[in-house]
């Protein structure tokens, strides 16, 4: 059984239509993530793992320190919100990943973050 998470994840992913260009096979998203520490001490993430697939099957990985060039200590009850931004080949495809963390008592942990859609409007009936 795995161990809850001190942190619940919420995403919300958008199509933006002005950094597009389907012609050329760039579909441009934003997505906002909001991440709520429900533990009792502070957290702070120290890393992103993304698996970004295109509708081709097509994977890219992203790794790196950080989100939007910070290192966010959550407070007890608090939350941390960012958006950001992919560009995938095609009109439909799927992000999911992990943030590594640690507790203010020094406990890491990763936090998965859930797989969700990247979606044109029209691409999906």
């Amino acid at each position: 059984m795995q161990e809850s998470t001190p942190v619940d994840i919420q995403v919300e992913s958008q199509f933006l239509p002005d950094q597009s260009e389907p012609t050329q096979q760039r579909f441009a998203f934003a997505y906002t993530i909001t991440i709520r520490n429900t533990s009792e001490e502070a957290v702070r993430l120290l890393n992103r793992h993304w698996i970004i697939t295109d509708g081709d099957n097509q994977v890219q990985e992203v790794q790196g320190e950080g989100v939007i060039g910070k290192q966010p200590l959550i407070p007890p009850g608090e939350s941390f919100s960012y958006t950001s931004g992919a560009v995938i080949d095609t009109a439909v495809g799927t992000m999911e990943g992990s943030y590594e963390m640690i507790s203010a008592s020094g406990r890491p942990f990763i936090a998965p973050i859930g797989i969700f859609s990247l979606a044109r409007p029209s691409a999906l009936h």
